[in-house]
């Protein structure tokens, strides 16, 4: 990261570079201290030692401990971890996950309820409401006390509307004042994002992707898709809609999608479309310890997922297919994007290796064979959290950089 000079507008380096202190201070793996923060932004050993100390007497920025590395004595800096709360919130198509943290990015609480996020967005609102509200409540901490509130939802953002654009599994969400109307509810600045950038993001600051410069993350639950991250920030594209893997055609004339095409990603390997898949397969005749689920196959991909592990044949099939298809879709994602790791995160991803290894098969057979022999292809560490981790990253990015100024 190097310090951008603007001529004739020396508040804006100044801010610039507070705010590029503070990020290299949270997100660099195994902390940082004041003489790599000055080599690292290309700054005087002086305005860093000015730019800490104006931190440390603001309360955001202590010392942290002191350790060895190797022949020299190392003090990284670290956040002050009581300078407040942030809430992150993930909202699936079926779920909300609230969580408080500190700003270590410690959480503290978090709940999650079900939803069926079809009900639109007066219905889901009120619920996350009243879910944000419980969770802090839980934690003894007063609202007013909640700097800002990260929230992800599953469809293309239009960050300068705060709100979603055509989402195909939101229907009645379009263009609703999603973010004004939380704001409303919480009296504190609320950031809106897409809820797979938002996993990337999590994964990149505290998963199993950091120190990855450039990776996707894949969220497969009811739908699929991409967060992508370049050189360390999230792409959102023009309109809000980079990442929408699950909406790339796979198989000319296959099943519908909701977004009203057919054999989209989503509509041959998204949760729905497995548990279609498996009654389809019971209503043919299939053996599956998956007959006697509820009636008439009322099943989730929880159960197709639990019975793939005890060796159901059918279940290992669904899964192993489904794999094949996102291997597909990453493949043609590996070969434009060129990323380091791809993580594979959302319900689906708890299938661990049977859905992993045909991923990483139909890559290694589709990918440039350079690219495809580079990918580190793994499982989301932060599994269901994170996508609330990324809200909580933002969150605590947006009244850090309100402190500072």
């Amino acid at each position: 990261m190097e310090a951008i000079i603007w001529p004739n507008h020396e508040i804006h380096v100044k801010t610039f570079n507070k705010h590029a202190v503070l990020d290299l201070i949270r997100f660099t793996p195994g902390g940082i201290t004041r003489i790599e923060l000055a080599k690292r932004l290309g700054l005087t050993r002086a305005a860093i030692t000015t730019i800490i100390n104006d931190f440390i007497k603001s309360g955001i920025v202590r010392d942290g401990g002191l350790y060895s590395n190797g022949s020299r004595r190392r003090v990284p800096l670290e956040i002050v971890p009581s300078l407040g709360f942030v809430v992150g919130v993930d909202m699936g198509a079926t779920h909300i996950l609230a969580v408080v943290s500190d700003f270590s990015s410690s959480v503290i609480r978090e709940k999650e309820i079900r939803i069926d996020i079809a009900k639109g967005p007066i219905r889901c609102l009120d619920q996350m409401d009243k879910l944000v509200q419980q969770v802090i409540a839980e934690t003894g901490i007063q609202l007013n006390k909640v700097l800002s509130i990260g929230v992800g939802v599953p469809g293309p953002v239009v960050n300068n509307r705060g709100a979603v654009s055509s989402p195909p599994i939101m229907p009645g969400w379009d263009d609703f004042p999603i973010r004004k109307s939380l704001e409303g509810k919480w009296g504190c600045p609320v950031i809106l994002n897409n809820d797979a950038e938002l996993g990337a993001l999590g994964e990149w600051a505290y998963g199993v992707g950091r120190g990855e410069e450039n990776l996707a993350y894949i969220k497969v639950g009811i739908g699929i898709g991409a967060g992508l991250m370049f050189s360390n920030n999230i792409y959102h594209g023009v309109t809000g809609t980079a990442g929408e893997i699950g909406h790339i055609t796979i198989v000319d004339n296959g099943p519908i999608c909701t977004c009203g095409n057919r054999g989209c990603l989503e509509a041959l390997a998204g949760g729905s479309a497995i548990v279609k898949r498996a009654q389809e397969e019971l209503n043919k005749g299939k053996k599956s310890q998956l007959i006697g689920l509820g009636d008439l196959y009322q099943f989730t991909t929880n159960d197709i997922i639990s019975a793939a592990r005890k060796g159901d044949i059918l279940s290992q099939q669904l899964l192993d297919e489904a794999g094949n298809y996102l291997g597909t879709a990453i493949a043609g994602l590996v070969n434009l994007f060129n990323p380091s790791m791809v993580v594979i995160g959302g319900g689906l991803s708890q299938s661990g290796d049977l859905l992993l290894n045909p991923i990483r098969t139909t890559v290694l057979n589709r990918s440039l064979s350079v690219a495809a022999k580079t990918v580190k292809i793994s499982a989301s560490l932060l599994g269901r959290r994170a996508s609330a981790m990324g809200a909580v990253v933002q969150a605590i990015s947006k009244s850090l950089h309100k402190l500072s100024e």
